[in-house]
């Protein structure tokens, strides 16, 4: 039985060389303060994720891994030295608050715009248009529809993320997150309806799925897998242009009995959302169905609260239990889940605003709630 003083998610976690003191993890997002030339973090960044160090983990905002991997404005990037020198103020700023950072690689592929590229096309893995919005400097615009990866130029953004995971590594990272999620670039590359290539990285599932573990074997050189995670939305259908083909299933669970053959750090999966739910081949049950696949670390993603999340842990059916919304809001989230606090709710409005540190630094923690009252 869970009690107060017995939180599944308060209690410390290890398994090979991930070490954790709680399994609160503070889930990758996306917030746009990087208002910068260089696209680099900031003090006020660092001080962001210092506020919420506390957590088990943070996984930091999706990072591009090269200029070419953009697709949101003022997003932090890791392929410069100023950037570098940028993330080096957030990994120390967490760690002299005790905590652990990853960074998130990211590149986006097709859910780009031109407005980018200097006018040229976003890339992906086949000239797919997801019929989505790409937030520019000057607002959302309609995608387009991407230009189609040379083998090459797949081979030069394989060397992009070898070099973003060095980067990290010199930025003072703990590890680092490879994001195969979310409609994004990895992908793009997994789903049959957005890879219809015909050469080694399309058609079948070892083919579409084979530029991630062409990037694990290229990290690896400067990074030791036990510190890298992979995250993976094996249900996700809507958003992003994305739509779960009816070999999904199928696919993610190759890529995931692959992945048992690498000692990463994590996999990191995102719960099915309503529109997966409603379709008879998705996985309903994301964690519990992959539990029986994964024999390493699993944090589980997708709107747990306080009670969910210390159930799903006391289930077996996942390790770690990942919160966006809730950190953005809640700083002190794991004293506000050890005292069983209420939360505060946090601002949409303020997500990906220019606004420095409105809805940013300025939430309160319970000493503060408590003064006011």
């Amino acid at each position: 039985m869970i009690t107060q003083e017995n939180q599944p998610l308060l209690q410390p976690y290890k398994k090979d060389s991930l070490e954790l003191k709680n399994r609160l993890v503070m889930a990758p997002m996306t917030r746009s303060r990087a208002n910068n030339p260089e696209n680099a973090a900031t003090p006020l960044i660092a001080e962001y994720y210092a506020q919420r160090a506390s957590a088990g983990l943070i996984i930091s905002e999706g990072t591009p891994v090269s200029s070419h991997a953009i697709g949101y404005i003022n997003v932090p990037g890791i392929y410069t030295p100023a950037q570098v020198e940028g993330w080096k103020l957030v990994t120390q700023a967490v760690h002299a608050k005790g905590g652990k950072i990853f960074a998130q690689l990211w590149h986006v592929g097709r859910m780009s715009h031109p407005d980018f590229h200097n006018g040229e096309l976003p890339v992906a893995p086949s000239a797919v248009n997801p019929n989505d919005q790409a937030y520019t400097p000057e607002g959302f615009k309609e995608t387009v529809t991407p230009r189609a990866l040379e083998v090459s130029e797949i081979k030069a953004i394989i060397q992009d993320f070898k070099n973003a995971a060095a980067n990290a590594v010199t930025a003072g990272f703990d590890g680092v997150e490879i994001h195969a999620s979310n409609g994004y670039l990895l992908h793009q590359f997994f789903s049959s309806l957005t890879n219809v290539r015909t050469d080694e990285y399309g058609g079948s599932v070892e083919n579409r799925a084979r530029i991630l573990f062409e990037i694990l074997d290229a990290v690896k050189e400067v990074l030791d897998l036990s510190k890298v995670g992979v995250r993976l939305n094996p249900s996700m259908h809507g958003g992003f242009g994305i739509e779960l083909a009816e070999d999904g299933p199928e696919t993610f669970e190759y890529i995931v009995r692959q992945l048992n053959d690498y000692g990463l750090a994590y996999l990191h999966l995102t719960e099915a959302g309503a529109g997966a739910r409603k379709l008879p081949h998705a996985i309903k049950e994301v964690a519990k169905h992959f539990r029986k696949i994964y024999q390493g670390t699993l944090i589980t993603n997708g709107g747990y609260t306080r009670e969910t999340g210390n159930k799903v842990i006391e289930e077996g059916n996942a390790d770690l239990v990942a919160y966006g919304v809730p950190f953005i809001a809640n700083p002190d989230l794991v004293d506000r889940f050890d005292q069983e606090a209420s939360l505060n709710q946090a601002d949409p409005n303020t997500f990906y605003s220019n606004t420095a540190e409105v809805g940013y630094t300025d939430y309160p923690v319970l000493a503060e709630v408590e003064e006011e009252k």
